[in-house]
C-alpha cells in the first residue's frame, strides 16, 4: 500500500452538495445553535445535485436536518487528512460552561471535533428554482456564509422530536441579555437602509410585519423566479432592511463574546453583518449597547 493510501486509511469522502449563503460571512455572532434566532439563508445547490427531481416531496416537510463542514477551522481542507489523529483534541471547554469547565469533545457540539461536521435542523420556507437550479430557503440555521453542505433529509416529528430527551449541561435555552441601541447608531442604520424601503408607506407596512419580515417571503429571497442565482443571493448578503434591526437584536442577545470577556465594561465588540459592522459593549447597567453600524466594504 502506498504512503497516500495509508495516509488516507479511515477517512470518509464524501461529496459537497452545496453551499450556504448567508448574512454573516464570520463566525462572531453567529448562533451557537439552530433555531436560536429566525435568520434567513439561502443553501445553493451545486451541479449535478441542483437538479429539481432530487427534492420532489420535500416540500411536504416542514423542517430538514442538514449536515454540514466547519470550513473555517482549517486553511485547506485537506490539512487534517494524514496526522493520524495528532491534531485530537479530546476535551474542549463549552461556552455553555463558561469556558473554564473541560468536558469530552464527543460531549459537546465543539466545532472541532474529528470529522469537523456539523449538524443542523433547520425550518423550510421555501423550494425555488432560478436559472434552472434549486435554492433552498431556510430559516434558523448556525452555520456562517460559504459553509460547505454535505447532506440534506427531512426532519420527521414521530422520530426526530423526543419529549423524554436529557438534555446534559444544556437543559434549557440559554438566558438572552437585553440590547439597547444609542441614538446615534440607529440612525446610521436606518440611514443605510435600502433607499425603496425608506418611504413612509413602505415603513409602516414593514413595521406592522415585522416578524413576518424577518422569514424568508419577506426579507430579499423571495420571488426568486425572477431574480439570477446571483442577484438574489447579492441581495440576501448585502441588502439592509429595517427587519434586519431585529435580526442584529436577536444575534447579539445570544452574547457572542467569548466566555471569559463577558465581564468587561464598555469594551467593544464587531458583529459582520451583511454589509455593515455592528459595534456594542457591555455597559454597566448589565445590557449590551449597540454603539454603531458602519458600512464596510465588500
Amino acid at each position: 500500500m502506498s504512503d497516500d493510501n495509508i495516509s488516507l486509511a479511515g477517512y470518509h469522502h464524501a461529496p459537497m452538495i452545496g453551499y450556504h449563503r448567508a448574512p454573516l460571512s464570520q463566525k462572531f455572532g453567529a448562533p451557537r445553535q439552530p433555531n436560536l434566532v429566525a435568520l434567513t439563508s439561502i443553501i445553493e445547490m451545486i451541479a449535478p445535485y441542483d437538479s429539481p427531481a432530487a427534492f420532489a416531496g420535500l416540500d411536504a416537510f416542514s423542517h430538514i436536518w442538514i449536515s454540514w463542514q466547519f470550513h473555517h477551522n482549517y486553511t485547506n481542507k485537506d490539512t487534517h487528512i494524514g496526522k493520524s489523529g495528532t491534531d485530537f483534541r479530546a476535551q474542549v471547554r463549552p461556552p455553555r460552561l463558561g469556558g473554564n469547565q473541560k468536558i469530552g469533545v464527543f460531549a459537546s457540539r465543539s466545532m472541532y471535533r474529528p470529522s469537523a461536521l456539523g449538524l443542523s435542523v433547520v425550518k423550510l420556507e421555501s423550494i425555488e428554482v432560478c436559472d434552472g437550479r434549486v435554492l433552498l430557503i431556510i430559516s434558523g440555521a448556525d452555520m456562517i456564509d460559504g459553509t460547505p453542505i454535505i447532506d440534506i433529509k427531512p426532519y420527521v416529528a414521530y422520530s426526530d422530536a423526543l419529549s423524554n430527551a436529557k438534555s446534559g449541561f444544556a437543559p434549557t435555552a440559554p438566558d438572552l441579555l437585553e440590547i439597547i441601541i444609542t441614538e446615534s447608531a440607529y440612525e446610521q442604520f436606518m440611514t443605510l437602509v435600502d433607499a425603496r424601503r425608506c418611504d413612509k408607506n413602505d415603513n409602516e407596512t414593514e413595521n406592522k410585519n415585522n416578524k413576518k419580515a424577518i422569514h424568508a417571503k419577506n426579507n430579499s429571497v423571495a420571488h426568486a423566479k425572477n431574480n439570477s442565482v446571483a442577484t438574489l443571493i447579492q441581495q440576501m448578503q448585502e441588502q439592509l432592511l429595517i427587519a434586519d434591526i431585529e435580526i442584529i437584536k436577536a444575534l447579539i442577545a445570544q452574547d457572542p463574546r467569548p466566555a471569559y470577556r463577558r465581564a468587561e465594561i464598555n469594551t467593544p465588540f464587531v458583529m459582520r453583518y451583511k454589509s455593515v459592522d455592528v459595534s456594542f459593549q457591555l455597559i454597566e447597567s448589565g445590557q449590551l449597547q449597540i454603539t454603531a453600524v458602519v458600512k464596510v466594504s465588500l
